[in-house]
């Protein structure tokens, strides 16, 4: 097991990384504090995990919430069913909130634990690899609105996130190249040697090696530790953790919640990032190029929808959390392995990477892919 630390000062926690780490009550039990716990799941997950996490809390009254799956019931009705539960069954404020499942489930339940009473105690399981290595880690909460993603949450840090590695046996091969997208794209905003790292090793993730998952999803909670230290509420350098996820929240919004996944939309934002940042002269074709390989190595898109059109790209863009004084800041790279949050680009730049032919960058790649 590989231990990190979120340091945070009096709301520091620790990360654990390993396998079969649901099986630790020594992990879990000291993070509860009160008799009750509310674990909430869904219902892909439940029926593999629910059992043993359970078995880990030694005694305490736990009470499950299983949640519809998917990114569509990422929603008001479905934050309230939670509520719902807590409420009947008379939680206080002493209460553990639990997450176990993806990316959806811990934004939401950690909303939940945010909301409930005005704050109860959180603790994040993530069973899958987006969540382990990106989502689980710095505290943001929330749920989706019909105009625009993840508009409506809070920072909440858990006081605890246990990365149960042997979950990603169940993983479907879709979800895992999903979470591939966030494991590539901190080598490419803040650790060029662990990009060079993944060009070496990316078919042995996708393959469910323990030790190159292992190495992968401790690399990349370090990076995001580290930044979520220095800039906890994203006033600063944390906004570059978002390389490629204003274009691919565009994409989720436009296409429907849930239709295009989280990690395969940043996937392809990813490329169009990497196209704007190749306009401004920060990177060269050979270096987009490179970036590009290794994204469609991780089995992700490469090229935005056809059905979108700049101007739809541009009316979901307009309502990104980065736009401040109506100006929209963007995360693109000064070079591999370091990136740059700007509002200062040319408007021309901007809509000729929302014209851009990707086909056609793809084949300049060396890659022959058609659009998801």
């Amino acid at each position: 097991m590989q231990t990190l630390q979120v340091d945070l000062g009096e709301r520091s926690y620790p990360i654990h990384i390993g396998a079969n780490l649901l099986d630790r009550p020594d992990l879990l039990v000291p993070h509860l504090v009160g008799r009750q716990v509310a674990i909430v799941t869904n219902e892909t997950v439940a029926p593999l995990y629910l059992d043993r996490l359970h078995r880990s809390l030694e005694g305490r009254q736990v009470q499950p919430i299983v949640l519809p799956d998917g990114e569509s019931f990422k929603n008001w009705e479905t934050l309230q069913s939670i509520f719902d539960a807590m409420l009947s069954n008379r939680h206080d404020r002493k209460t553990t909130v639990i997450a176990l499942g993806g990316g959806v489930v811990g934004d939401m339940a950690g909303f939940a634990a945010a909301c409930y009473q005005r704050g109860v105690n959180f603790v994040q399981v993530p069973t899958t690899l987006l969540s382990q290595v990106d989502s689980s880690v710095g505290g943001k909460t929330g749920i989706n609105h019909p105009l625009g993603k993840n508009m409506v949450g809070a920072f909440y840090q858990p006081s605890l996130v246990l990365i149960d590695t042997s979950t990603l046996k169940t993983l479907p091969r879709r979800e895992l190249s999903a979470g591939l997208a966030e494991v590539i794209k901190y080598g490419l905003i803040c650790d060029e040697p662990f990009l060079a790292w993944l060009e070496d090793n990316v078919e042995a993730l996708l393959a469910l090696d323990d030790a190159s998952l292992t190495y992968a999803i401790e690399r990349s909670c370090a990076a995001k530790a580290k930044v979520v230290g220095a800039d906890e509420r994203e006033t600063g350098i944390r906004a570059t953790l978002n390389l490629g996820h204003t274009f691919g929240h565009a994409i989720e919004t436009h296409m429907g919640y849930g239709v295009w996944l989280h990690g395969e939309a940043v996937g392809a934002g990813m490329v169009m990032a990497l196209e704007m940042s190749r306009l401004l002269g920060a990177i060269s074709t050979a270096q987009r190029d490179r970036a590009i390989r290794l994204i469609a190595r991780g089995g992700l898109p490469v090229v935005p929808p056809e059905a979108m059109t700049p101007d739809d790209f541009l009316a979901h863009m307009a309502v990104d959390k980065k736009v401040l004084d109506g100006r929209l800041r963007l995360v693109l790279l000064k070079t591999l392995g370091e990136a740059i949050v700007t509002d200062e680009y040319p408007k021309a730049l901007l809509e000729a990477t929302l014209t851009a032919n990707y086909h056609d960058i793809a084949e300049e790649a060396g890659i022959n892919r058609e659009s998801k």
